[in-house]
């Protein structure tokens, strides 16, 4: 973690976060007053009924788990004609079905294409049944168009008007056009000029652009759907925000989120965390039941302990507390405010192991409670199913960026156990942080945010080295796939996230539907 949160500032108050005057937090109150303040003051709806008792029953003497992502429901519709002939005149069109046991075959291999996708996918998605239809009056039939989230069209043939009968559903679109994968389509000849330009020169189709048309592979229908899966998942989510949201160097952050990404943020306050604490801490199998944790959890392969031990079972009762108010909240994202100082009060230790434990089983979970970057976090772990990383970048130079925090998750890949060393938060030189050593030559998306949620940037890295220089304590050295003078022009906003493997396009693909631009430097 790598921002001043504490209730004043120290004189060599940690220049990674740009302090207020006087100490002061988001909204022009002191920090704290942040720390005990209503709902309205931390900026936004309070999360009600916290005492230790409800949380407990509600998790019924279990360490919860997150819940799943929501799927993604796809309705695939295939569009065909079956003309008659005429004499002395054209009767049809371009294309390889023109009979209805064409027409039958053709569906029956959609059905097994979807069916073969459904198994692949990394991700949760649902098909409905492909809906065969000869025009919009057949199209209004498929009553379960309204259920679906995207539309995949198959336009063998047919004409316009069921394209503007999806177009006006509002729904996500994905075209798909055969060339050599099975019998040839008519839109693979026409789906340029007569939809996406409608008979002119321009894209005249709001919502759908070039990069919706797929030729032949269902490969690449697959990757589409994994950013529209990710998407669906971000949009007007809710996050639990401990201490409130903020924003490095901005108050418009948590606002911005909202307006872009509909994000319902739900506060606690610190005053409510303490009460949580010290009746946890009360709690026998509470206690336990960390403290087990713990023990099992220093004993994973790879693992060292380099701080005090009761740094790390409270960490393990810290964990279990986040994970009640998640469940609480009916969500599986949360962050952390005041991270730097005010948490380390509270619970004697700090937020950082937490933090990791919770993103290696499947949360979303952020440290600074900063709401300019953690909407790039929500979207890259919804679309990946992989923990994102939040972290501090450096200067670039020489194709290499270090880049570091201390809340490191270590199933970057959701599964693979990282090596770590679990040392004290740097800043501090206190409680319990891992420093993970992420694997040498893993190809990384980094994505960098901007201060006014306008746009959003991208490239793709490769881990090179994880030193352990005085920083932050999990350190990557990344060399990325651009000119540096490029990303150092291109750099915005302060926090980015990384996630595992190559993930730029369907970042690209997903923000087109949003207000934020995105550019892929490489």
């Amino acid at each position: 973690m790598s921002s001043h949160d504490d209730g004043h500032c120290p004189p060599t108050c940690p220049v990674c976060c740009p302090c207020g005057d006087e100490g002061r937090a988001e909204g022009g109150i002191t920090r704290r007053g942040f720390v005990g303040g209503s709902a309205a003051a931390l900026g936004g709806m309070a999360l009600t009924g916290l005492s230790w008792s409800a949380l407990a029953a509600a998790k019924k003497g279990k360490v919860p788990m997150p819940p799943a992502r929501r799927p993604l429901v796809v309705k695939p519709i295939f569009v065909y004609s079956t003309p008659r002939r005429r004499a002395k005149t054209s009767w049809r069109n371009w294309g390889g079905i023109q009979t209805q046991a064409d027409a039958d075959k053709e569906k029956a291999r959609i059905t097994d294409e979807l069916d073969q996708l459904e198994k692949a996918a990394d991700f949760p998605v649902t098909f409905l049944p492909v809906a065969a239809v000869r025009s919009a009056r057949e199209l209004a039939g498929a009553k379960d168009m309204a259920d679906a989230d995207v539309v995949i069209l198959y336009p063998a043939g047919g004409w316009t008007d069921v394209f503007n009968t999806v177009e006006k559903a509002g729904k996500d679109t994905i075209v798909f056009v055969r060339h050599k994968s099975g019998p040839l389509y008519l839109w693979y000849e026409i789906v340029h000029p007569r939809y996406l330009r409608r008979h002119g020169d321009n894209l005249a189709v709001k919502g759908v652009d070039y990069q919706d048309v797929v030729v032949d592979s269902p490969k690449e229908i697959l990757w589409r759907l994994r950013a529209l899966c990710g998407l669906r998942n971000t949009v007007g989510s809710r996050i639990v925000a401990v201490g409130g949201p903020g924003g490095w160097a901005t108050r418009k952050a948590p606002d911005l989120a909202r307006d872009r990404w509909k994000l319902d943020i739900r506060t606690v306050a610190y005053k409510d965390l303490g009460e949580l604490i010290k009746a946890a801490r009360a709690d026998k199998a509470v206690v336990e039941r960390s403290r087990k944790r713990a023990e099992a959890y220093l004993k994973l392969p790879g693992t060292t302990l380099e701080t005090e031990r009761q740094f790390v079972d409270r960490c393990f009762e810290l964990d279990e507390i986040f994970r009640a108010l998640m469940t609480k909240a009916d969500c599986r994202a949360m962050t952390i405010n005041a991270c730097m100082g005010t948490i380390m009060r509270v619970s004697e230790t700090t937020a950082c192991l937490p933090l990791s434990t919770l993103n290696d089983d499947g949360y979303l979970a952020f440290c600074e409670s900063d709401f300019v970057v953690i909407p790039a976090g929500l979207l890259m772990g919804n679309i990946t199913g992989h923990p994102p990383f939040l972290l501090n970048p450096t200067y670039p130079h020489d194709g290499i960026m270090t880049m570091a925090h201390c809340t490191a998750p270590r199933k970057m890949d959701g599964k693979t156990l990282e090596p770590a060393r679990i040392v004290t938060h740097f800043e501090s030189d206190y409680g319990a942080a891992p420093k993970v050593d992420m694997r040498i030559g893993q190809k990384l998306t980094l994505i960098g945010t901007d201060f006014a949620a306008k746009k959003w940037i991208g490239c793709s890295g490769r881990i090179v080295g994880h030193p352990f220089l005085p920083i932050c304590r999990s350190q990557l050295e990344v060399q990325f796939a651009c000119d540096s003078a490029l990303l150092a022009e291109r750099m915005q906003g302060f926090h980015w996230m990384i996630v595992y493997d190559d993930y730029l396009r369907e970042a690209a693909y997903a923000l087109k539907r949003t207000a934020i631009a995105f550019e892929s430097l490489g």
